[in-house]
């Protein structure tokens, strides 16, 4: 084995943190570390990473085992360049590179042929070390290099930037990209989807699946765990429990497993019960004393279960509007943003519609001015040119990533109180409590808080807004996977309108009914979620081929490749889906009508078989005459339900 961790405890004062962790890592094998925020789950890698010590328990690794450590939003912190940096970890290959020039210059010299045991002792060094620098993968570096670069987002930077210049999240990403040229044979990471576009995601899943050691990741995205792991710890109550599968796997196993526990527990209580109940009614009894001290006996020495716990307490909350608003919510025509220092804009010509009750995504790779867009909507980001013209009675609810709205000095209760005065101190700790804050919580200050304590401060107040469009960038960052699922049902059941940005495909997936695609030339507009819009892309390209392919065999020779036609129009694909919506629509009400008539063609029977029915003539004929009407009935709308499926 890779790695074995043994009955790893540690704790912070009087409060357990992880309590006999105990889990092992194979070889390839590709393991996903869940738990809630707070679970202890950073404090375990960090363990196992050599810079934390347990309190008690072993962990295990061979001497000949390396360990790659990326610890949560770690940026790379250095004064060199990218290009100097990332040849840094392939050091002991430039220096043999080196010394195997350094040889052939002296086999090339004639002096060394004069001396026969000098000459065969350069050219058995020379044997050994090409020999190893081959099996090292020396020639491959340059290609690795570029490779990995380019599939981190950086292979438009300039080889000579320094490193110092970059932002937090490039720094992030830069220090993933050098921890991948390692290639140490378990990789741990901590949360490395953070600061990753979807275009950087997908190349990183490609990428872990055909690495060729060991992989123990703690991740919240749960598009990525399914994509990459086949095994899941989870950490709960300071303990942990294996399961194998990928992160969907592990859902409906846990469920089963609760229900199996559940049903035990529940056919055990109703045993113990009559148990008790015997023993109760037949104690005094002179006949049956020695049964019932027989049974109790029994009672007595039953290994009695524990009722199982079920799922912590998760975050509660919904989004309640105030007043609709107008059926046009917003209008965005040929919008241009270009910030002062840059000649070229940010983006241009970028247009779109929201109508009251569209669950709209916008995305697009990092830098490309998301958020920035977002700003320009709520008024906090001035544009070139263009227009944006807000409906009737909109109010808006923004989401920052940042969180740059809180005030880091407040206490938790004090940043909902001094946002909601006219709410009494007794409702806000409620719904503080309702996000989790709880006790003293509520006095911890705003800049003490992890990331996920700040979303959902930010989404407590967002709540109290009761706003009729919602405008979130990254809502799901910094959540864990329970509170990513409240988010998701309180969202499903808004009855307002939304627009958000987002790189969990989870979470696009669930939520968009509609994607804008965003680029420095405009948008590109996509109806239905993630998957939806991948595969029409795919679709596009296959026809962008077919069509190249035609045109080189009918004129013998390579044509130029055309833009990619779109099938149709995006009229035409929303009205196809809006005519989807209403066949389903309208087969669910089909099916609940065939529902109700067999429901009461089944009662009418049923009258039929009391003799007091059936010996009545008069009776029977009334009620022979209405099944004769629902059958009727029911056969005409098997007819419309089965033409609709046609």
């Amino acid at each position: 084995m890779l790695l074995q961790v043994s009955d790893i405890s540690k704790s912070y004062g009087v409060s357990s943190v992880l309590s006999n962790i105990t889990f092992q890592v194979q070889p390839r094998e590709r393991v996903g570390l869940v738990g809630v925020n707070g679970a202890g789950k950073s404090t375990l890698l960090r363990i196992i990473a050599g810079e934390l010590s347990a309190d008690s328990g072993t962990v295990y690794k061979s001497k000949e085992t390396t360990i790659g450590y990326l610890a949560q939003s770690s940026g790379l912190q250095s004064d060199k360049t990218i290009d100097a940096e990332m040849r840094a970890v392939f050091a002991h290959l430039t220096e043999a590179e080196l010394e195997l020039r350094s040889l052939e210059q002296q086999i090339a010299d004639p002096k060394l042929h004069d001396d026969a045991k000098q000459y065969e002792a350069v050219l058995n060094r020379y044997s050994t070390l090409s020999d190893w620098f081959r099996e090292k993968g020396g020639f491959e570096v340059e290609t690795k290099i570029r490779g990995i670069l380019h599939g981190m987002g950086f292979g438009q930077f300039p080889p000579d930037t320094v490193i110092s210049t970059l932002s937090g999240g490039q720094k992030t990403r830069l220090a993933l990209a050098r921890i991948l040229l390692q290639s140490p044979d378990l990789l741990m990471l901590d949360e490395p989807t953070n600061y990753l576009d979807i275009e950087t995601l997908t190349w990183l899943e490609d990428y872990l699946r055909g690495y060729d050691g060991g992989i123990l990741v703690v991740s919240h995205d749960r598009y990525f765990l399914d994509a990459v792991v086949q095994t899941i710890v989870e950490i709960e109550r300071h303990s942990a429990k294996r399961y194998t599968g990928n992160y969907s796997r592990f859902i409906e196993i846990k469920a089963a497993e609760y229900e199996s526990q559940m049903k035990q527990f529940d056919k055990q209580q109703e045993e113990i019960a009559k148990l008790e109940d015997f023993i109760q009614r037949n104690i005094v009894r002179a006949s049956t004393t020695k049964r019932a001290q027989s049974r109790r006996k029994a009672l007595e020495k039953m290994d009695r279960l524990d009722k199982p716990l079920g799922d912590l307490k998760k975050a509660s909350f919904s989004f309640e509007i105030e007043r609709q608003s107008g059926n046009d919510v917003l209008d965005v025509r040929d919008l241009s943003i270009k910030f002062q220092e840059k000649s070229e804009p940010l983006f241009q010509h970028v247009s779109f519609r929201l109508e009251r009750g569209d669950n709209v995504a916008l995305i697009g790779p990092n830098g490309i001015g998301k958020s920035t867009l977002l700003k320009s909507l709520v008024g906090e980001q001035s544009y070139e040119q263009g227009s944006i013209r807000w409906g009737t009675n909109v109010k808006i609810g923004y989401y920052d990533q940042e969180h740059t709205g809180l005030n880091h000095h407040n206490t938790v209760l004090e940043e909902l109180w001094s946002a909601y005065p006219h709410i009494e101190e007794a409702r806000i700790r409620t719904i503080l409590g309702n996000f989790l804050f709880s006790g003293d919580d509520v006095k911890k200050k705003i800049g003490s808080l992890s990331g996920g304590e700040r979303a959902r401060v930010s989404l407590s107040k967002l709540m109290l807004a009761r706003a009729n469009m919602l405008i979130l960038d990254e809502p799901t960052n910094h959540l864990d996977l329970y509170s990513k699922e409240v988010l998701e049902a309180a969202l499903m059941d808004y009855d307002g309108t939304l627009l958000f940005i987002s790189h969990d495909r989870y979470f696009l997936n669930k939520m968009a009914e509609r994607i804008v695609e965003l680029s420095p030339q405009g948008t590109e507009h996509f109806l239905g979620n993630y998957d939806e819009m991948i595969q029409k892309k795919r679709e596009i390209e296959e026809l962008r081929l077919e069509t190249l392919s035609f045109a080189q065999g009918k004129q013998g020779k390579p044509a130029a490749v055309p833009e990619a036609p779109l099938v149709s129009s995006y009229e035409a694909d929303k009205q196809a889906k809006r005519d989807e919506r209403n066949k389903q629509r309208k087969q669910e009400q089909l099916e609940n009508e065939i529902s109700r008539l067999e429901g009461e063609i089944s009662v009418l029977e049923e009258q039929l078989t009391d003799p007091d029915v059936y010996n009545d003539y008069v009776r029977v004929q009334s009620i022979q005459s209405d099944m004769d009407s629902l059958k009727a009935q029911l056969q005409s709308v098997y007819e419309a339900w089965e033409e609709l499926l046609a």
